[in-house]
C-alpha cells in the first residue's frame, strides 16, 4: 500500500514498531511513527486516509486523526465493521469507514503487473513455504510479526 500510494503522489506516514521503521521507509514512507512511543491518533497531524492493515485501529480512535471527508480503510474488518460502520458513518458526519472485499479486475491486475515490471512496485516477502508446510505458513501469519508477505509455493 505504501508503494502504491507513493506511486500516485501521496505523502505517506507509516505506523510501525521501531524495528520495522527502516523497512517502512524503504517502501517509500516519508515519515514513520513508532506505535510503542506515540499514538498517531492523538497527535496534531490529520490524514485524508488512514489504512489499517492489521486490525488495530477503531473508527472511534481514528476519527480524531481524520480530516473532514477523510476515510478509514479497514483491510481486516469484523462483521460489525463490515456491515454496520460504513452505513453508520454516512449518518454521523463527513468521515467514513471503507471496508469490504476489494474487487480485482483484469485491468487492475495488468496495471499492478506493469508497475512490477517497471520496478515501481517490489513485493516484500517475509518467508516462503512449500505447500506441504501450509500449516507452518498459517502459523507464521498468525504470529502478527511477519514483515511482508508469506508465500506458499506449489512446486519445490
Amino acid at each position: 500500500a505504501v508503494q502504491i500510494a507513493k506511486h500516485f503522489g501521496a505523502s505517506v506516514t507509516g505506523v510501525s514498531s521501531a524495528a520495522n521503521a527502516d523497512l517502512v521507509r524503504s517502501l517509500g514512507a516519508d515519515k514513520t511513527i513508532d506505535y510503542a512511543r506515540e499514538d498517531f491518533t492523538k497527535g496534531a497531524e490529520t490524514y485524508d486516509i488512514i489504512m489499517d492493515a492489521v486490525g488495530t485501529t477503531s473508527f472511534g480512535r481514528a476519527k480524531r486523526a481524520l480530516k473532514d471527508g477523510g476515510r478509514l480503510a479497514l483491510v481486516l474488518a469484523n462483521v460489525r465493521q463490515l456491515l454496520f460502520l460504513p452505513a453508520w458513518t454516512k449518518l454521523t458526519g463527513t468521515k467514513r469507514v471503507v471496508a469490504g472485499v476489494a474487487i480485482s479486475t483484469p485491468e487492475k491486475i495488468r496495471r499492478l503487473a506493469q508497475l512490477l515490471a517497471e520496478g515501481k512496485f517490489k513485493p516484500t516477502i517475509d518467508q516462503r513455504f512449500p505447500i506441504a508446510q501450509i500449516a507452518a505458513a498459517h502459523a507464521r501469519v498468525d504470529t502478527g510479526r511477519k514483515k511482508g508477505n508469506v508465500v506458499v509455493t506449489l512446486a519445490g
